[in-house]
């Protein structure tokens, strides 16, 4: 039930924030350089290709692989029900980010991105990669706090006397 919770709300905080900025902001505007101007500016702009505006055009292509993400995290939580939350939260964030940016590539044939850390001039993003970055984390944090159950090494076994056997 996590999941689903943390998927639908994903998806449409994700949907929500990227239809305000279309509807706010003129074609390829932003809104002044709001909230803070040239450190972290709301602007609209539209990638059609995939992660840090790469392969313009090819963006299309990552359907498939939208679909096989969200499909594969929704699997991995139902086959893991009894896992820590922080498991299911990770694969809710993942599904829900592929999914949001799936439905702009659907509807649009772009996704629309809008966040723009001015001050670094770090690409513009959007909701759902914020939630793709975040369930990252979130997994390699799980890996640490949660280590493999490989067998550890085990210690060697002190001498016996031969008397002993």
């Amino acid at each position: 039930m996590l999941f689903w919770s943390v998927f639908v709300t994903g998806i449409l905080a994700d949907q929500g924030v990227k239809a305000w900025v279309r509807d706010a902001i003129p074609q390829q505007g932003s809104l002044g350089g709001k909230p803070w101007p040239g450190i972290f500016e709301i602007t609209l702009t539209y990638n059609e290709g995939i992660a840090f505006g790469m392969f313009q055009g090819a963006g299309v292509f990552m359907s498939p692989v939208a679909l096989i993400i969200a499909g594969m995290a929704a699997v991995h939580s139902h086959r893991h029900a009894s896992e820590p939350k922080l498991l299911h939260w990770t694969m809710g964030l993942f599904a829900a980010g592929a999914i949001g940016n799936l439905i702009d590539r659907l509807a649009f044939g772009k996704v629309t991105d809008m966040f723009w850390f001015r001050l670094i001039n770090f690409p513009v993003f959007n909701v759902a990669d914020s939630l793709i970055t975040v369930g990252t984390f979130l997994l390699i944090l799980t890996a640490f706090l949660n280590p493999s159950d490989e067998k550890k090494p085990v210690l060697a076994e002190p001498e016996r006397d031969q008397d002993s056997n």
